[in-house]
């Protein structure tokens, strides 16, 4: 078969919204009056992700080449610690979006004509973007093998059939980047850029997760879906190992740890004014004034204070191209989250029985939290990782100071 080429022409600049960051604060507030409502309902969360549009955040990591702001990795975490302390559904719907513009402007992975239509349809609404890479067979391809999703070409064109799982944001996407092999002998294995008004995909309501319930992480089945020749990025030999940017990895583990860095601030604010108010009739003051609950609450600040500097530390380090801390975002989500997972922890020891009362936001707080663990990179693949890198350092004779790579 004849490999077709995808079309190289520059696109020309679309002016879209610079990111509103003096809004975060509205917009986290705004968010967070509905975040039970889209939690109880497991709905898709469309208002939010429209004044996350409109505030320009969807867009803020569009290069300048492009007409956009260029936000880079520290003004990201900003934005995805404040989004996730109001919503984090919201939040994570909006990472993938975000760090696809992101490696847009490192790379440019994407043919220019189709990038250029993401861009011009996203001056008007929200154009949300996802990579579909997951399968019920395969898991992760992040741990290795083949997707079952195949693409056989037929008549000019690319026909793509398979099922995705954890589908951040299936219901709203316009585009998703989809993992899937060819059929051709030798098979290829690639990116398919599919929008989703083609023909042959259907959306499966099969989200019933403990948090994030409003992300609707839905199964997709592609069945015949045409992707044109010229929409593929990536395609190649299944032998050669996947070139992975560590720009991206490094986007990735920030970004998130930022998001769930942002619920556990929510935690924690809920826990402050709880223990200010409760006032026990056998005490007849509020808990916050006894020196138990005062230190408790110092230890979940400290916890925290400490996770945020190192992620948005490590965030202005990237973005000065600081090359020595290549394998520190992934120690940095592993060190965050657990930071997050443990202060909401804390907090629910601490109240007792209203810390897991459904009427109490802090409940859905340490639900959400608590999907921290499942983002790649996982715990064991950091820590192995950290692990080798130290052993292979230690038995070279030299110091050890930059962290896995």
């Amino acid at each position: 078969m004849t490999t077709v080429t995808s079309v190289t022409c520059q696109p020309q600049p679309t002016q879209v919204r610079p990111p509103q960051l003096a809004a975060l604060p509205e917009i986290t507030a705004t968010l967070a009056a509905r975040a039970a409502e889209h939690d109880g309902a497991g709905s898709f969360p469309a208002g939010g992700i429209s004044q996350v549009h409109d505030a320009g955040l969807l867009t803020a990591t569009v290069a300048a080449r492009y007409g956009g702001a260029g936000a880079g990795l520290a003004t990201t975490v900003r934005i995805l610690r404040a989004l996730g302390r109001g919503d984090p559904s919201v939040a994570l719907v909006t990472a993938m979006t975000v760090f696809t513009h992101a490696m847009q402007a490192r790379a440019r992975t994407w043919p220019h004509r189709i990038y250029q239509e993401v861009l011009d349809e996203s001056a008007a609404r929200p154009v949300l973007i996802n990579a579909l890479r997951v399968e019920p067979e395969l898991g992760t391809p992040a741990r290795g093998g083949l997707p079952a999703t195949v693409a056989r070409w037929h008549s000019g064109t690319w026909l793509l059939s398979g099922r995705k799982i954890f589908s951040t944001g299936a219901p709203g996407l316009r585009w998703m980047v989809v993992w899937a092999r060819t059929d051709e002998d030798p098979a290829r294995v690639g990116s398919f850029l599919v929008r989703t008004d083609s023909r042959g995909i259907s959306i499966e309501r099969t989200w019933d997760h403990l948090g994030l319930r409003a992300s609707r992480s839905d199964d997709v089945i592609f069945t015949d879906t045409p992707v044109p020749p010229g929409a593929t990025a990536g395609l190649h030999d299944p032998a050669s190992p996947e070139a992975i940017d560590p720009g991206f990895l490094a986007w990735n583990s920030l970004g998130l740890a930022a998001l769930y860095l942002g619920v556990a601030s929510a935690a924690r604010d809920w826990l402050v004014g709880f223990l200010g108010e409760r006032t026990p009739s056998a005490l007849g003051r509020p808990l916050a004034t006894l020196p138990r609950f005062e230190t408790a609450v110092g230890e979940i600040e400290a916890a925290l204070t400490g996770a945020d500097d190192l992620v948005e530390a490590l965030a202005l380090r990237v973005d000065a191209g600081d090359e020595t801390v290549a394998g520190h975002p992934a120690i940095a989500k592993l060190i965050a989250t657990r930071a997050a997972i443990g202060a909401v922890g804390q907090a629910v020891a601490l109240v007792g029985n209203n810390g897991l009362t459904k009427s109490n936001p802090l409940e859905r707080h340490y639900r959400d939290v608590l999907c921290a663990r499942v983002h790649t990179p996982q715990d064991d693949s950091i820590l192995s990782a950290a692990g080798r890198a130290a052993l292979a350092t230690g038995s070279s004779g030299t110091t050890h100071t930059t962290g896995a790579h």
